[in-house]
């Protein structure tokens, strides 16, 4: 490679066009008057000199200065058909070759849609990653919401910068023998090139980045003017996309305090979701409307491939219940030492109070209907964490217990179980309620099921016309658009159809050149071929590569493996050509 453009696909007449000039056609060491020949393969083509080619550079010249440059305009609505859809394509320059791919995203685009898509409809489990996994519980909500609306899923990587709390996840959730654990800061895992080519592509990404430096409480203790900030968490957003990037997941769900929604951060997030082909959409879960007795707020980011549909007005809120502490609260005797009367903090609240301080200590009844913030500190019985008042002895308190603080955020206490009491506060105090992200979780699994279910027939329109339902819904297995042959390109790939009077010939990026079968009839089943219409009424050629058919073909080990990679990754783009690859010059 000597050059990598991105080019906006433009109109002439009605008609797609590309329009190339100067340095994008010389880097390629091309001129005015060299000919060339156009050639498909893997959903692009390549433009490659060739002294007997059909086609010829043209040139322009400026009037007022002599200068000649060569121009190529490329305007054929069967050739850039393969980029139907799409604003723009990427161009790579090599010696002696152009080639025109779609962009990156777009490629990215379509693998993460398609494995999507194929996991669902064989009832695959889908692969889920965790960032900032803390121990698990918003996991645990996303499993649960998915498996209500009859999707099954596996964790695929779990990150969490303690590896005391992935032992703990190990302990309480369902790994496999593919999980991967990383207990490691993100941003070491997102720039360490090893680890990051061992993580397998994921379906759906969740993450509840560090919030201590958006929060309004994290924000007054450090002095900070933004949360970008603080020192450990604020560029964590950076880590967060590179891993994201890797992983390539069709959905992501990111939650995070109320304040991070108008943060710097937020914004980078919005925005390269976008231009890594996603739709974002955001919301405020609030615990009220989930009966939760905390009524714990949090912001909420969905963000769906293009393609898919999600609505915030999927989330199914249930119906209003009265609850009161005394659903949540324990078994405890009225004379168990738990209970304590507090003076130390009882005293400190009169000195705050008379010192003009609002540092009130909160004191829940068990008819109470709602409970004050459960912080992650409860352990150390901090004055204005929430304490439970004894039944019969007002003076006497308590604080609550990790499965009181687990069923406050309507989680199993058994999810806390084998943590100590410091550890389990913490992790319950940085966890967002189950119900809120269970229903948005059985949100994006009904936004799954309807794309992967859908009936969209449009792309097989033209071929219906022409052919039985059967062969239609064959073709429909392996490509998405079915077009004719274009006289003077050539086309490489698979013949994946061969049956009733026609040959569909796969050439990438989801779209199947229609040939005769007469005309391809020495061609097998699956085998790769190069097939050239000198013009439209002719014979065409047909060129074998030393590729045989194979037992497995590509589709059936997508089907098994589920993994894709991109025509440039395929074809070694990227590196230099080889001797056989470089056509000679012309002059």
């Amino acid at each position: 490679m000597n050059g990598y453009y991105i080019k906006r696909i433009g109109e002439n007449r009605g008609k797609p066009r590309i329009w190339l000039e100067d340095q994008m056609i010389t880097r390629a060491n091309l001129n005015p008057g060299d000919r060339y020949e156009i050639s498909i393969k893997g959903g692009a083509f390549m433009l490659r000199a060739d002294p007997n080619g059909s086609r010829v550079i043209s040139k322009k010249e400026n009037k007022k200065t002599g200068k000649v440059t060569p121009v190529l305009d490329i305007n054929s609505a069967e050739l850039l058909s393969l980029f139907d859809g799409m604003e723009s394509v990427r161009l790579v320059t090599r010696k002696n070759e152009i080639h025109f791919l779609p962009l990156a995203t777009e490629i990215r685009k379509k693998e993460r849609l398609q494995r999507l898509k194929m996991k669902v409809q064989s009832d695959t489990p889908l692969d889920v990653a965790s960032l900032s996994h803390g121990g698990g519980l918003l996991s645990h909500s996303v499993k649960a919401g998915l498996e209500k609306e009859g999707i099954s899923s596996r964790h695929t990587l779990l990150n969490e910068i303690r590896p005391e709390l992935l032992d703990h996840s190990h302990a309480v959730h369902s790994w496999d023998d593919r999980t991967i654990a990383v207990g490691a800061p993100m941003q070491e895992l997102a720039f360490d090139d090893a680890a990051m080519r061992k993580l397998e592509r994921a379906d759906i990404a969740e993450a509840g980045l560090p919030c201590s430096g958006a929060s309004v409480a994290g924000r007054a203790k450090r002095g900070t003017s933004m949360p970008e900030e603080h020192p450990e968490v604020g560029h964590l957003v950076v880590a967060a996309l590179v891993i994201l990037a890797r992983l390539n997941p069709a959905v992501v769900l990111l939650e995070n305090v109320i304040p991070y929604a108008s943060s710097a951060s937020a914004s980078i997030l919005r925005n390269q979701l976008r231009d890594m082909g996603y739709v974002t959409h955001e919301t405020v879960l609030k615990g009220q409307d989930f009966n939760a007795l905390e009524h714990r707020d949090r912001w909420a980011m969905v963000a769906v491939t293009e393609g898919m549909h999600f609505d915030w007005s999927m989330l199914q809120k249930p119906e209003r219940i009265d609850m009161k502490v005394s659903d949540i609260l324990d078994d405890v005797p009225d004379d168990d030492p738990s209970w304590s009367e507090m003076t130390g903090l009882k005293a400190k609240q009169e000195r705050d109070l008379a010192a003009g301080k609002n540092f009130k200590m909160q004191i829940v009844t068990k008819d109470d209907e709602r409970i004050p913030t459960m912080t992650k500190g409860m352990a150390k019985n901090r004055s204005t964490d929430p304490k439970f008042q004894h039944p019969t002895n007002p003076e006497l308190l308590r604080v609550p217990s990790p499965s009181e603080h687990a069923k406050a955020k309507q989680y199993p206490p058994t999810l806390i179980e084998g943590l100590s009491k410091t550890l389990a506060h913490e992790v319950l105090g940085q966890a967002v309620l189950n119900d809120p992200f269970e229903a948005s979780a059985r949100a994006i699994a009904k936004s799954i099921k309807a794309f992967a279910f859908e009936n969209d027939i449009d792309d097989v329109v033209t071929l219906a016309k022409e052919l039985c339902n059967e062969i239609t819904d064959y073709a429909g297995l392996v490509t998405d658009q079915i077009r004719p042959p274009v006289a003077g390109v050539s086309y490489t790939g698979r013949i994946t159809v061969n049956d009733l009077g026609v040959a569909i010939q796969d050439i990438g990026n989801g779209v199947g050149i229609l040939h005769r079968h007469g005309a391809v009839t020495s061609c097998n089943l699956g085998e790769e071929v190069t097939i050239r219409y000198q013009t439209k009424k002719s014979e065409p050629y047909v060129g074998r590569s030393d590729k045989p058919a194979p037992a497995v073909t590509s589709e059936l080990q997508s089907a098994a493996m589920i993994q894709a990679h991109s025509p440039a990754e395929q074809h070694g783009l990227f590196d230099q050509p080889s001797t056989s690859a470089q056509s000679p010059r012309m002059r």
